[in-house]
């Protein structure tokens, strides 16, 4: 920063701290755009399963078999496992030889193969009770829903084992400094699911098999190249796989007890997805295909700003942790948070307004009707009332773990499931799948305040009142920015009955637009962190344009 912009200067006031401010939102930019690739792709898949399948039988069991090893991978394989994994691979490779380093390596993947394929057998018996626990109301709907819901699980079980292999060679590589790659591998699975996937879905119905049965292979085989694009890499490294089971070794023992409470504390969230997918099962057919696309809607802005800042604060707050740096790492925390707010409250009411018409330009093709639309539409506004706090708890979780605090998490993670269930089993009957959407961001919202005020308290009190204020103006920009887009809705093709070429240019423009308009009301609000971002921003494309 060049001292240019300050009061005195007319400018805004500067935030505490404003050199991790730029640097955060720099690290999130990079790291931002490696996300949103794969979250493009991901949008891509879900646009080749509703233009083959829109959002009836197949959809759900699909969505319901699907998220059966996911659970389990987000529980234990790139959550628990990869957090404590990277903890003590670092300790090995900085103090031990390079040879007791890969031979850790080399354990840690023998054991998670055996007890992951034991998991995977397990689950392969077990799967018509699983299924009928956790789609219980998929029994008194189509024909055949729960047995094809059945087979899809039992195809995709070993991806199970695939993905958590593939997590482990990530933190090895993130380790040793390399991301690139790692980045790649999740666009990788994405790419093999549209490609191979997509490809058989449309051949296999010819020989008398499902087409969704194509998808299901496509998610293994996405899995497996996933795993497979890191590995040349890895061997690069100086790793030889030389598979070695050694339940002894103070390594391994250091990775299960590190992962005990990280499994406890994600398992919330799984609890959360599970009693939501069941409740959802419950509901017309379609719906769980409804939420489904409407999350993943929801969850682009997620990755491309919640996620992004998270990964950027994390070394920022766990530096000035370390170095007992109170003072800073509250004003780092704040300027996070207005950055994240910046991003999502906007993004939110944008989305809102929008919804039917970015719906229907994303999905509605082939068998995804103008009804799948209007539910899917539906499913997201409720969705995006939590949006801000989804952005802001992975922003104020980080800072909790660099003080040595994981209990409050933990906590707050449980009180969401207690929310959750208790707004969904409110509202199910007159709101139908749209209880389950408005339940988790009520459920976020209320982790998201326990956090802030335990947190408040814990670190003797932060810049509230400035966050309050730069919210306040966050807030008045946006909802500007949503009159100004229910006034363009007629001018720029976005009712119903418009043509895909006509929606995608009222979309983008009313996107343009509205970040325009956006921009020029916050502008002379003065946030700070805002401005600082935006100089980084024309720094940037500064230095593009003069590349």
């Amino acid at each position: 920063m060049n001292g240019r912009t300050g009061p005195a200067a007319g400018g805004p006031r500067r935030p505490a701290g404003g050199g991790e401010t730029a640097g955060i939102a720099r690290s999130a930019g990079s790291v931002g755009f490696a996300v949103l690739l794969s979250r493009v792709l991901g949008l891509v898949r879900e646009q080749v399963l509703a233009g083959l399948f829109g959002a009836g039988t197949a959809m759900d069991a699909f969505v319901v078999a699907y998220r059966i090893p996911n659970l389990l991978r987000d529980l234990f394989a790139e959550g628990a496992l990869s957090a404590a994994f990277v903890a003590v691979f670092t300790d090995y490779d900085q103090k031990r030889t390079r040879e007791e380093t890969w031979a850790l390596v080399n354990n840690v993947m023998a054991v998670l193969a055996v007890l992951l394929g034991l998991v995977v057998l397990l689950g392969t018996v077990f799967s018509d009770e699983i299924v009928r626990l956790m789609a219980t109301g998929f029994e008194g709907q189509a024909p055949g829903k729960l047995l094809l819901t059945r087979r899809l699980t039992v195809i995709m079980f070993p991806f199970l084992i695939l993905v958590s292999l593939a997590s482990v060679v990530m933190g090895v590589l993130n380790t040793k400094g390399r991301f690139f790659i790692p980045a790649l591998a999740s666009s990788c699975f994405n790419l093999t699911c549209i490609l191979l996937g997509g490809g058989l879905a449309l051949v296999l119905p010819r020989h008398g098999v499902p087409g969704i049965v194509g998808m299901a292979v496509g998610t293994l085989a996405g899995g497996l190249a996933q795993l497979l694009v890191q590995w040349p890499l890895l061997h690069r490294l100086g790793f030889r796989l030389r598979p070695r089971i050694d339940l002894r070794d103070p390594g391994l023992r250091r990775i299960g007890l590190l992962m005990v409470p990280a499994v406890v504390g994600l398992s919330a969230t799984q609890i959360n997805i599970f009693v939501n997918t069941r409740f959802a099962s419950l509901c017309a057919p379609g719906s769980v295909a409804w939420l489904s696309y409407a999350f993943r809607i929801m969850f682009l802005p997620i990755g491309m700003f919640g996620v992004a800042l998270s990964i950027a604060t994390m070394p920022v707050v766990s530096r000035q942790a370390a170095r007992r740096e109170i003072g800073p790492m509250r004003e780092t925390l704040v300027s996070s948070l207005t950055l994240g707010f910046a991003l999502t409250v906007p993004a939110a009411v944008g989305l809102w307004i929008l919804a039917e018409p970015v719906v229907r330009l994303l999905f509605e093709h082939g068998r995804f009707g103008p009804h799948d639309t209007l539910m899917t539409a539906a499913a997201l506004r409720f969705f995006l009332i939590g949006l801000f706090a989804y952005g802001a708890v992975k922003i104020v979780v980080p800072v909790f773990y660099a003080l040595d605090d994981a209990k409050w998490p933990v906590i707050g993670s449980f009180t969401a499931v207690g929310v959750n269930l208790a707004v969904v089993w409110w509202l199910l009957g007159p709101l139908q799948h749209r209880a389950v959407a408005l339940a988790l961001s009520v459920a976020m919202t209320a982790n998201f305040l326990l956090l802030a005020v335990v947190l408040y308290r814990k670190v003797g009190g932060y810049p509230a009142g400035r966050l309050v204020a730069s919210l306040a103006k966050i807030c008045l920009a946006s909802a500007v920015m949503g009159w100004v887009l229910v006034l363009l809705r007629g001018p720029l093709f976005l009712e119903p009955g418009a043509g895909f070429w006509a929606t995608l240019w009222g979309v983008g423009a009313a996107v343009v637009l509205g970040a325009a308009c956006y921009a020029v009301v916050l502008a002379p609000l003065r946030v700070p962190e805002v401005a600082v971002l935006a100089s980084a921003l024309r720094r940037r494309l500064g230095r593009t344009g003069t590349a």
